[in-house]
């Protein structure tokens, strides 16, 4: 379905692919004179990079305009992808790419003087997302843009960011991540498409003339949402679509009756308040206010998106009968769930649809994406809070639930418990709304984002809406975009790819499969080791320069780099660090490769055990890399300030892929597929979408280890051996332990990590890291051996690259297209 390079789609791309070096110069220079305001004699990186930008913005936007002249000549369906999360990270290198311009502003720029990757680096990472959620999302953009599908893609521009990490002593400290302090070039803001956005207050009935009742939110605030866009262009295909942030704006600038009365902060002090909502991303939810203020970011994007959907609609439409067949809403896990009573709200009160056509309407509109399978992590909100904050909706949301427990009722007469159970009211001493219930009843279609995922969801964390909703529930794997995250992110091993088989697979992954008959070639192997060892002497220049250890390149680099969470089990690396360093000192481990194992990522400011785990690596590192025993053999480092600029150097360098989370406990994952797509083999549990990677890849090529979701759930139900009994049985468990409870990693200081090491022998350790230990240092034997050989290695790795073309986003995205959306794509 990508759009044809036709005469009535306006100038194509591949007009300005054939400007001469003369013309991309002056264009340059006129935005350095006109947008700037700088001689362009006289200027330095960060002016050439906003200029550079502010050209290729010229280009999307001619794009864009008749990319959107399409969707409304054509009468398309359109798709509005709902994320609280887009973590985009830089615009400038991925534009270029997908244009297909990336070598001549290359040329370009040298004769300016500069360096295209130095340029770059001049580019604040738009960190508005937290991890794999927010990188999926992003992930998605690209591909519906490459695909050619009419979307949106709806977010919040937070002023800050994912927090700054910075280290102190070893422990992490979170500084404001202001990423828009220079400005961003990539936005356009939208005045024009400013509404209002209502909280608190209270709700009124009346009676219209046909006997009829509607309720009106009335004495409510008022908060602005201005819309900003950032253009996403596909690749190589001239369709560009937008993510549209809202930031939000004060309904009214200055209080003049306290500016006149001298009482200067309070005549400021609603606009400060009103434009707190955007401010930052993730506001602390371990206090009251905290979590009004995330309910007030869900439902202001959610309320200003859909002003924007009805607007779009009613231009065409003067009734409501045809609105699911011409939009389909994906909610990106539960955050934009608001929006189900809020489309319900404005049908009903506002367009005055019959109360059971508007849910007909609702429900054919939502498709509903789960993300998570821990029972914590889904969210509800506080009854109280809801009826403070959002007080037409909570009734909204009570009949809706009336409705849906009227017709349980009917098809389990007398079962009390599957009410309680099933109901998006949560009863209990603090009554709460079930936004994962409420987001399945109100969605024609709920899926998970790996085939496990979904089994777990339909057999146990949602099996009773399984059974009422057959067909329901259904599964998308994730995937990722090969063109950030090969084919930008690693240009020496992509380059090689490309001359070995065309460069087809950067729009089809699968034809990766062609460099299955290269796998055992010699010379082709030797070309894939050199860039490997490339992109690894660039890691080890970065990690030089940002973290003062010096690495070998020579060395294995064994990594994990991720959000910092028990479940993810980093403690588990960690230990295995601490086995490796006691046999090297004991003399135990002569053959063992000599490994660099790398860490990255941040804990949650207020998950002080993620951050303890943050202070054990760095406190480890500091034993091992200062003890000369060890020299050479072993060094650890923890890359602070993870994102995705920082992942894009990481991925490519990377010989091993740790991933290593409790079986049944991650939904996906999209870094195991990142890694294996830039030739690390991966080493890890049976959970999310490492499961499919083994199916892929063939089990000869990836290392697995430790327990099944089944056995972890009857090892947590019916222990037949606990933790206490590893340790006891197992003396080299035992000495690493206990290396962590004398204080040996701590200088003395025995209390420090004594709430790990309790945490390790627990018999009701909730992520079972001592049961799986034992099965994991047996498979890192086995990775050291393999690596040994590195001719046995190098095959592995280029196998498992060339049977990565499932793991594509693009693959993900037609799914979605056709199974969810209903929108026919080649």
């Amino acid at each position: 379905m990508q759009m044809n390079n036709t005469s009535d789609q306006g100038p194509s791309f591949t007009l300005f692919k054939n400007l001469t070096k003369k013309d991309y110069l002056t264009t340059i220079n006129h935005h350095l004179m006109s947008f700037l305001g700088r001689d362009p004699l006289r200027v330095g990186k960060r002016e050439i990079y906003k200029s550079l930008s502010f050209t290729i913005r010229d280009y999307l936007v001619e794009r864009w305009i008749f990319t959107q002249k399409s969707f409304y000549a054509k009468k398309k369906k359109r798709v509005y992808y709902l994320s609280l999360e887009f973590l985009i990270g830089r615009s400038l290198g991925n534009s270029l790419i997908n244009l297909g311009i990336y070598g001549e502003m290359d040329s370009v720029l040298k004769e300016l003087g500069y360096d295209i990757e130095e340029v770059r680096e001049e580019e604040e990472d738009a960190a508005l997302g937290n991890g794999g959620l927010g990188r999926l999302a992003a992930c998605f953009l690209d591909s519906i843009a490459t695909v050619g599908i009419p979307a949106y893609g709806y977010g919040i521009r937070y002023e800050y960011g994912l927090f700054f990490q910075r280290m102190l002593d070893g422990f992490q400290v979170e500084h404001p991540d202001n990423w828009l302090r220079y400005g961003t070039p990539w936005e356009f803001e939208r005045p024009e498409n400013l509404y209002p956005i209502k909280f608190y207050g209270t709700v009124r009935r009346h009676q219209n003339k046909d006997g009829s009742f509607r309720s009106e939110w009335v004495d409510s605030e008022e908060v602005m949402a201005m819309a900003c866009d950032v253009l996403v262009p596909g690749y190589n295909n001239d369709f560009v679509i937008n993510m549209r942030l809202w930031t939000a704006r004060a309904s009214r600038e200055l209080d003049l009756s306290y500016f006149n009365r001298g009482d200067y902060i309070s005549a400021v002090q609603s606009k400060v308040k009103s434009e707190t909502i955007s401010k930052v991303l993730y506001p602390s939810d371990d206090i009251r206010e905290g979590q009004e203020l995330r309910l007030k970011q869900q439902y202001f994007f959610v309320a200003a998106t859909f002003q924007d959907i009805l607007r779009r609609f009613k231009k065409k439409n003067t009734v409501f009968d045809s609105f699911a067949d011409e939009i389909a809403v994906q909610l990106n896990d539960t955050h934009p769930s608001i929006a189900i009573p809020e489309l319900m709200r404005l049908l009903v009160d506002n367009e005055g649809v019959a109360w059971p056509k508007a849910w007909e309407l609702t429900v054919n509109t939502f498709g509903y994406t789960n993300h998570t399978l821990m029972p914590e992590a889904l969210e509800s909100w506080p009854v109280d809070l809801l009826a403070k904050v959002l007080p037409r909706h909570l009734e909204i949301i009570y009949n809706i639930n009336h409705q849906f427990l009227q017709e349980v009722s009917a098809r389990y007469p007398g079962n009390v418990q599957m009410l309680k159970d099933m109901s998006i009211i949560e009863e209990g001493d603090v009554k709460k709304i079930r936004m994962a219930h409420l987001a399945i009843v109100g969605s024609h279609s709920v899926n998970g984002v790996a085939e496990l995922h979904t089994h777990l969801l339909k057999t146990k964390i949602f099996k009773n809406f399984h059974e009422f909703y057959p067909g329901k529930f259904n599964s998308k794997t994730n995937g990722i975009t090969q063109r950030r995250w090969l084919l930008k992110c690693n240009s020496a091993l992509s380059s090689l790819i490309s001359k070995t088989i065309g460069e087809e697979w950067i729009i089809n992954l699968d034809h990766l499969r062609k460099l299955e008959a290269h796998a055992k070639k010699k010379a082709f192997q030797k070309k894939w080791a050199l860039a490997k060892k490339e992109n690894k002497q660039k890691l080890a220049d970065f990690i030089k320069e940002t973290c003062e250890i010096i690495v070998d390149p020579e060395t294995m680099y064994d990594v994990q780099i991720k959000r910092i969470h028990e479940y993810k089990r980093q403690l588990l690396n960690v230990l295995h660090v601490i086995v490796l360093y006691h046999r090297l000192i004991n003399g135990e481990d002569p053959r063992s490769p000599n490994r660099t194992i790398i860490f990255g990522g941040k804990a949650a400011p207020s998950y002080a055990k993620a951050k303890l785990i943050i202070k054990l690596i760095t406190s480890v590192a500091e034993v091992v890399n200062n003890d000369p025993r060890v020299e050479g053999r072993l060094k650890v480092v923890f890359i602070p300030n993870y994102g995705v600029s920082l992942a894009e150097k990481i991925f490519p360098a990377a010989d091993l892929s740790e991933q290593l989370s409790t079986a049944g406990t991650e939904a996906s994952g999209t870094g195991n597929m990142k890694f294996a797509l830039n030739g690390a083999l991966t080493i890890g549990t049976l959970d999310g979408a490492n499961i499919e990677i083994l199916e892929e890849v063939g089990p000869e090529n990836i290392f697995i280890f430790g327990m099944t979701a089944d056995q972890v759930a009857a090892a947590r139900s019916k222990p037949t051996k606990t933790a206490y009994d590893v340790y006891r049985a197992n003396s080299e468990i035992k000495r690493t332990v206990d290396s962590i409870r004398s204080g040996y990693f701590s200088k003395g200081d025995t209390s420090l990590f004594s709430s790990i090491a309790e945490g390790l022998l627990d018999v009701n350790d909730p992520y079972l890291v001592l049961l799986d230990l034992e099965d994991y240092l047996r498979c890192q034997v086995e990775v050291g051996d393999l690596y040994l050989d590195q001719e046995s290695w190098t095959e592995k790795s280029i196998l498992n690259v060339a049977r990565m073309g499932k793991f594509s986003s693009d693959r993900t995205i037609k799914e979605y297209a056709r199974e969810i959306w209903g929108i026919e794509v080649d």
